[in-house]
């Protein structure tokens, strides 16, 4: 089974920390040993490697808070408390930043507890968010998948790898409006309404923190939220569960309009969908017996199997489904 750069270091690491009886890498978030009903997980936010550096400071914080709410709900917990590490430029409206934080955490009731300031070069901010599980509810691991369970997504992917590339070529959120420079603006005739929402998308994620909270809820589930890319994430819940997979070309169709959108700014439809990444769904498995509820507007894209390969079903053809995505150590 493939394994990307950032994947062989986080393998590395594993087996150093397990040589000293500690193994809490794996997934989303880490189940803490003081009290095993919570977990905590960490990411950040880069300018210019996950985001351009003119980027609103409220975009920023929105941001920088989704990406972490993925990983608690991977996990199906609620998030309770965060700490905040804040590199940055003395120029920058850092107030805006924490306005537009402490007003999110505050809608989420999560208690913003502390952290650490510090001025450098170029804006890196970097949140540990703590989640907590509910009664009567089960962690969600990647471990969790077993062969005969169906593969579902939480939501639409592709859309967000789309709002990078219109991003990229000079498209911006200002103010609530997205703006796009007339080039672009002629070049996506007809597609505007899918540009503006594909960059919304990818400026501001939508975690899914109810879908996860009703996972924890079923006996078993295997979850992963997707934020490297459909196959590379597959792949990663797939070597966690010991399992295969099989997934069908047919129901990773994206919507007209985003296939158009993707064709007009040279994105190969299907590829964006496998590897884009970014889009911040769930991918889990359920038993063949078990669906989730319609309001979540999940779609089932396959089947867990015996063995380690992971396939794509195209046309009713099987072929190998590499781990292609993002990698943090090898793109950019």
């Amino acid at each position: 089974m493939d394994r990307s750069g950032e994947d062989r270091l986080t393998h590395w690491i594993r087996n150093q920390l397990q040589k000293q009886n500690y193994d809490r890498i794996g997934d989303d978030g880490a189940i803490l040993p003081s009290g095993p009903e919570w977990t905590v997980t960490t990411d950040q936010q880069i300018a210019e490697v996950h985001f351009p550096k003119d980027l609103p400071p409220r975009l920023i914080a929105g941001r920088l808070l989704a990406v972490n709410l993925s990983d608690i709900a991977a996990m199906g917990a609620v998030p309770s408390l965060a700490l905040l590490a804040l590199s940055c430029p003395s120029s920058y409206d850092v107030k805006d930043f924490f306005r537009a934080l402490i007003k999110e955490c505050g809608r989420l009731d999560i208690e913003l507890a502390g952290g650490d300031l510090a001025r450098s070069p170029e804006l890196s901010a970097t949140m540990t968010l703590f989640g907590r599980l509910q009664p009567s509810s089960n962690w969600l691991r990647r471990s969790n998948a077993r062969p005969g369970d169906c593969l579902w997504i939480g939501g639409p992917l592709g859309q967000s790898a789309a709002g990078l590339r219109l991003v990229q070529k000079g498209a911006r959120l200002q103010a609530n409006s997205v703006v796009l420079p007339d080039q672009l603006r002629r070049a996506t005739t007809g597609l505007e309404i899918e540009a503006r929402r594909a960059i919304r998308m990818h400026l501001s994620p939508r975690p899914q923190l109810e879908l996860g909270l009703w996972l924890a809820r079923r006996p078993r589930v295997g979850a992963i939220d997707i934020s490297d890319g459909l196959a590379l994430d597959l792949h990663r819940l797939c070597r966690e569960s010991q399992v295969g997979a099989e997934i069908l070309a047919e129901e990773l169709t994206m919507e007209a309009s985003l296939t158009r959108l993707c064709q007009t700014i040279g994105l190969d439809p299907l590829a964006t969908v496998l590897g884009g990444g970014e889009d911040y769904v769930l991918l889990f498995s359920l038993p063949a017996d078990t669906g989730p509820p319609s309001k979540f507007g999940c779609r089932r894209i396959g089947t867990v199997t015996e063995g380690r390969e992971v396939k794509l079903v195209q046309a009713g053809e099987k072929s190998p489904l590499g781990a292609t995505g993002w990698d943090h150590f090898h793109n950019g």
